[in-house]
């Protein structure tokens, strides 16, 4: 079946929807989302994302969002689509009205998502690895809010499909690694993780979250402190997590090896550890 979607609670193919011009997400990107990965038909770390959901529609102050009945919603799109290996995209907006910044005082927010089929484009680089570069963050100051305004992801990821990378590694004027453009970043130093602490610069990751569950049940310890973009050197071994990359070893950046160029053991250990969580929970849903 072609993508099927949900809009305020009416299903329709995903190429029959109209939303309107006036709408603020269209307009100001005045909008929050959330991407879940679905495995055998079943949506996966929901309770996490629709948090997480939570969290970004309070921070950007839209109300009146009934998350069970969004969840419900979901749900039973994704069943009527039958998809099995699927993505979800679930987007909130503040609603259509006159166009002006301020917020309209009578607008009913959008509840808008869709199902579709996903076809994986990292399962080659999972087991060989990746290449990334590095780029300027340009972004906003609330990275921690997962908002629909994501032109400056949008170039990066462009320049590093360019350079004929994977992705591009964020970093601030100080050196400091952020993450990538729609994942999230781990390196091995002497034997720990270490990845970036959560706050306004970084998207609290949801799969970024199952890692640091992952890391303690293999018993590798891990540290929320700030890489340095000068310190790629002194890394054994570089990855990134997300929603779709799962986890992803970076081999290469910008032309430069991470540690011997190869997936190291520690990222291998977690690559089975993650597959280990998904069998069973698409063996006991």
């Amino acid at each position: 079946m072609d993508a099927l979607a949900n809009v305020n609670g009416e299903m329709m193919p995903l190429e029959a929807v109209r939303i309107s011009a006036l709408d603020r997400g269209f307009l100001f990107g005045d909008a929050i989302y959330e991407v879940l990965r679905v495995y055998s038909g079943k949506p996966w770390l929901e309770e996490g994302h629709f948090e997480r959901l939570a969290r970004s529609l309070h921070e950007v102050r839209i109300e009146g969002i009934d998350l069970e009945r969004l969840r419900r919603r979901m749900r039973e799109t994704l069943k009527a689509s039958g998809l099995q290996e699927a993505t979800i995209y679930i987007q909130v907006t503040r609603g259509s009205a006159p166009r002006s910044h301020l917020f309209p005082a009578n607008s009913t927010p959008l509840e808008f998502l869709f199902g579709q089929r996903f076809e994986d484009p990292y399962r080659e680089a999972r087991q060989t690895g990746a290449c990334a570069i590095m780029h300027p963050d340009q972004r906003w100051e609330r990275c921690d809010i997962k908002s629909t305004n994501l032109l400056a992801n949008v170039l990066a990821a462009q320049a590093a499909q360019e350079a004929g990378s994977n992705e591009a590694l964020l970093y601030l004027p100080d050196g400091t690694l952020t993450e990538g453009t729609h994942t999230s970043l781990f390196g091995v130093k002497q034997g720990r993780l270490v990845t970036a602490p959560n706050g306004p610069a970084i998207l609290p990751g949801i799969t970024r979250s199952l890692i640091f569950k992952l890391a303690e049940r293999i018993e590798v310890p891990i540290a929320e402190e700030n890489l340095r973009r000068q310190e790629l050197n002194q890394i054994s071994e570089l990855f990134l997590s997300g929603t779709t990359s799962e986890v992803l070893p970076i081999v290469q950046v910008d032309g430069k090896a991470i540690g011997t160029g190869q997936p190291g053991e520690i990222t291998k250990r977690l690559q089975k550890a993650y597959q280990e969580e998904v069998a069973s929970f698409t063996a006991n849903s």
